[in-house]
């Protein structure tokens, strides 16, 4: 029997109540499968900080180095909640990124994945969608505007000042083109390159360094287009792209307009690999509104799921069957009340019962 040990970090707001549907699964997979899963719980993010007075705490670090992987739910407070943590040790500065820096999860896969049926997800027009959306975005995690030096202060004038720098070297670069170029070798062989060249000196060292990585993959087409032109053309034409690669900042915003089109981010699962280990975690935020009220769906929890099934442990078969079983349940009718406004056509279940369906499902595939 294979054993791996996962750390289950929930995080904030309804982490636990979708985390609970995504250890739900992978029991079911442990049952199914001659396999082991360890789970190991730690405390991560704004519930971290008011226990621990910590959001990432010694402890959390310590599962982080001893764990096969890690899944987490979504972190973060309201924006009023968030003051009563200090800026610098708020989830996101004090706790994500240094867990990216920690495992040096430079590698972001996340699928914008719709399929035709469920097509009434999305705010685009039916004849924009087509045959359905089935891109992935490819993000560098830990270097540029985010990872590089920060200064805050007064200058001279008595001007309260701040400067960020964007940093990247040809290593960073170089590992995630890699990445996106093995991925598009895999799927259309087609890889948009989404970049900022006409106004970043980060972005023409970008592009140099894929011309002298493409050689390597004569597969692949390349198509070179500016950021904010490829924001525009994911809601006009999201069906011409398969795979996307980018840098830090710009995967962040792209990849959340890429919610946007499926209609939630809420269909939106990723994994995020680092060269010894990974994590897994939905796309979206903690959604404090709607905490603990047992109506916000499980997808993209389940979703990640599926991912470190396939990334981490190498069970493609179990993964395929994850994704299958989740998508019936839409297709049978089903949707919780956060993706699906009353009165629409659909049979309104709650988070448990997502889950409940999806291990139903997988248990009829045998």
């Amino acid at each position: 029997m294979t054993r791996y040990k996962i750390g289950i970090f929930a995080g904030d707001g309804i982490g636990p109540e979708i985390m609970d549907e995504g250890v739900k699964i992978l029991k079911l997979i442990e049952q199914r499968n001659d396999v082991s899963f360890e789970l190991i719980p730690a405390a991560f993010g704004a519930n971290a900080y008011f226990s621990h007075g910590d959001c990432f705490p010694d402890e959390t670090k310590a599962i982080c180095d001893e764990v096969d992987a890690l899944i987490k739910g979504p972190i973060g407070l309201s924006h009023e909640d968030s003051k009563k943590i200090p800026v610098d040790l708020q989830p996101e500065r004090g706790a994500l990124l240094p867990m990216r820096r920690r495992l040096n999860t430079y590698a972001n896969f996340r699928p914008v994945s719709l399929p035709k049926e469920l097509a009434h997800f999305s705010p685009l027009k039916p004849e924009v969608i087509g045959e359905g959306i089935d891109l992935i975005m490819v993000r560098e995690l830990v270097g540029g505007l985010y990872f590089g030096n920060k200064e805050v202060g007064v200058n001279a004038d008595g001007r309260r000042y701040v400067n960020e720098a964007l940093e990247y070297d040809e290593d960073q670069i170089s590992r995630i083109l890699i990445e996106a170029f093995k991925v598009a070798s895999g799927r259309k062989q087609v890889l948009h390159n989404i970049h900022k060249s006409n106004v970043l000196k980060s972005s023409v060292l970008w592009n140099e360094v894929l011309e002298e990585i493409a050689p390597d993959f004569p597969d692949v087409e390349v198509k070179h287009m500016l950021v904010d032109a490829a924001a525009t053309a994911l809601c006009l034409n999201p069906g011409q792209f398969d795979v996307m690669v980018m840098e830090n900042m710009f995967g962040d915003i792209l990849s959340d307009q890429g919610g946007g089109i499926l209609g939630s981010l809420g269909l939106m699962p990723s994994a995020c690999i680092g060269p010894e280990k990974a994590y897994y975690e939905p796309s979206h935020g903690s959604a404090p509104d709607i905490a603990g009220q047992n109506i916000a769906n499980p997808y993209s929890m389940i979703g990640s799921v599926a991912m470190m099934l396939e990334y981490s442990f190498g069970m493609h078969d179990e993964a395929k069957n994850v994704w299958a079983a989740m998508q019936g349940i839409f297709a049978d009718g089903y949707s919780t009340a956060d993706l699906s406004k009353p009165g629409s056509d659909v049979r309104m279940i709650a988070t448990n019962e997502f889950g409940d369906k999806v291990a139903e499902k997988l248990l009829a595939q045998g």
